[in-house]
């Protein structure tokens, strides 16, 4: 998993009973002061919607921060450090993430922040964190413009220098959905819906590019309003428009609905999205029409990974009552960026925590590299992953299965 293979996470853990021995705290002025022998206590804030709609995903990210953190005590990880996480809750709304923001940045234990799971929200708080050059390590945006500008696809240039993420963004994933839908699928005709959403619309405009230069025919776009769960005026068009795949950029909540209502017009046709859609409540909510839907999500499937079966079979053994869903893994390696960057910080510093200790971890952050559980995790001049991998999965048998793995060609 990491160049040092996790220790399991025995019954114990399962139990609740692992004591994280946290003693002391950061001075005020940001330095590490010990109290006692537990020595000093290092908080990793995690912001992700943690109840509504998106709670499958964000409970998964929450999940597997925490199990990251014990692993660290546990193992001594960093010497004289003990890991806490602190979970607050944006409801998948921009205004709360930079409350949140605000909040972790208070908080002179927190020296880096795992989430959020919208580019919407991770959009509203870059600038909080920035400022306070406290680290942030997203497990799940994907909008190219965070990490890029948002000019990115003539001119790149890195907006925020505390900003990392381990996910591949929407200028590779929409792109490698086009191929798959128009190569493998042999779909030539799409109508394109999307959220309106900073995630969905930009997903939605590069798999449109990408769809349009292979030859692909857009017969037809639709804007949904995200808070509906009424997409039947959308399903006719869809039906009426001869489209043979339709292309969704948002998430479950709307697809799943969006799925069945499309079916039930007459419209006996697959609808793709991007890991917005990878969850288990997709199909639940799309119910038998979902079957022969496909998603594309960021990295090889988290159970074939040889480098994640200690993650699978931990998050197992520590009884968390939530799947670790489709950012897991991502979350735990966004996480361990964090605690690696950490250690290479007290590591530099005698010891201890510098005064400096956020910003050193910043700048230590821009070198993190290990074998972690999606793979090789570190970043590259952007703060974005070099890890480039995608899979696409379809609806099969009431489950997603593994249809495709690789890298976008372009």
């Amino acid at each position: 998993m990491r160049q040092r293979s996790l220790i399991a996470i025995t019954a114990a853990l399962a139990a609740g009973a692992l004591t994280l021995t946290a003693c002391g705290s950061r001075d005020d002025d940001g330095g590490g002061s010990d109290s006692g022998s537990g020595g000093t206590t290092v908080v990793i804030g995690v912001d992700a919607p943690l109840t509504g709609d998106l709670s499958a995903l964000g409970l998964g990210i929450k999940n597997s921060v925490d199990l990251a953190a014990k692993t660290a005590n546990k193992e001594k990880y960093v010497e004289g450090i003990t890991f806490k996480i602190e979970a607050l809750d944006d409801q998948g709304q921009a205004s709360v993430g930079q409350q949140n923001a605000t909040k972790l940045v208070a908080n002179d234990d927190v020296l880096g922040v795992v989430g959020p799971l919208n580019s919407s929200v991770g959009e509203s708080m870059q600038k909080v964190f920035d400022t306070a050059k406290l680290v942030e390590v997203s497990p799940a945006n994907t909008n190219p413009a965070l990490t890029q500008g948002v000019k990115w696809q003539t001119e790149k240039v890195r907006p925020y220098k505390s900003y990392f993420r381990t996910a591949t963004t929407d200028a590779i994933q929409g792109p490698f959905a086009a191929q798959y839908v128009f190569n493998d699928a042999k779909k030539k005709k799409v109508f394109v819906i999307d959220d309106k959403k900073t995630y969905g619309a930009g997903l939605a405009a590069t798999f449109t590019d990408e769809f349009k230069k292979l030859g692909g025919q857009v017969v037809g776009t639709e804007h949904i309003n995200p808070d509906s769960k009424d997409f039947n005026a959308v399903a006719t068009k869809v039906k009426n428009s001869g489209a043979d795949v339709v292309y969704y950029g948002g998430e479950y909540p709307q697809a799943g609905p969006l799925s069945k209502q499309i079916k039930e017009a007459g419209a006996k046709i697959p609808l793709v999205g991007g890991d917005g859609i990878y969850s288990a409540d997709f199909i639940k909510l799309a119910g038998a029409a979902g079957t022969g839907d496909l998603a594309t999500s960021v990295g090889a499937p988290v159970e074939e990974l040889p480098s994640a079966k200690e993650f699978v079979a931990n998050y197992k053994a520590g009884g968390y009552k939530e799947d670790f869903e489709a950012y897991g893994g991502y979350s735990y390696d966004s996480a361990w960026a964090i605690i690696e960057a950490v250690k290479k910080v007290v590591e530099g510093n005698d010891g201890k925590l510098p005064d400096d200790a956020r910003a050193k971890v910043v700048d230590a952050m821009q070198d993190v590299s290990f074998d972690g559980v999606t793979g090789k995790v570190s970043f590259d001049e952007f703060g974005d992953a070099t890890n480039k991998q995608l899979t696409v999965y379809s609806v099969k048998d009431g489950d997603w299965t593994t249809v495709k793995s690789g890298t976008f060609t372009g």
